[in-house]
């Protein structure tokens, strides 16, 4: 198991865009397995490739429900390709931005185009909370967080709250 850490708020790679992955290779289906390795460890349900600093356009998602056999995704150049109208709104959180929960309204369904790690070309439909995981997940290639949704008092005072936290740890050491 290789566990990798997880960048935090404001780290500024979290705000960069993604390159496409060229092809599958071994190195690739190597970064996806510590991705699900570190997404399961934190434990969260999804994992985009920026939030270990590696900026690469992939995401690992698992919503099995505890108890429930896992059920891995891993989606390798990711495109939504239609929303639906229809609206969702729930609580998310960020393993980026720890112990932070919010109210976002996204599409309640999406269809969205992948590649997969067998290198074959997959597209999906999606709705509910995979939607929403997808959006979340697919937003971080392109340097979007979810407190991007909220208002702009709400995603200050989250940005100070971590950028306090980062000079109080940088004082410590």
């Amino acid at each position: 198991m290789a566990k990798r850490e997880i960048l935090v708020l404001p780290d500024a790679r979290l705000r960069a865009i993604a390159e496409p992955i060229e092809k599958v290779d071994a190195e690739v289906k190597k970064l996806a397995k510590d991705m699900l390795d570190t997404m399961y460890d934190a434990p969260g349900i999804g994992l985009a490739g920026p939030q270990i600093g590696e900026m690469k356009r992939i995401v690992v998602m698992d919503l099995a429900k505890e108890g429930e056999k896992p059920d891995p995704i891993v989606m390798i150049n990711p495109e939504i390709l239609k929303y639906s109208e229809e609206t969702i709104t729930s609580e998310e959180g960020c393993l980026s931005i720890p112990e932070i929960y919010y109210d976002v309204e996204r599409p309640a369904e999406v269809t969205v185009k992948y590649t997969d790690l067998d290198g074959n070309e997959v597209e999906r439909e999606a709705k509910d909370r995979l939607a929403i995981c997808i959006q979340h997940e697919l937003d971080h290639l392109d340097g979007v967080l979810y407190i991007d949704y909220l208002s702009r008092l709400k995603r200050d005072r989250v940005l100070k709250k971590f950028q306090k936290a980062e000079k109080l740890a940088k004082k410590a050491s």
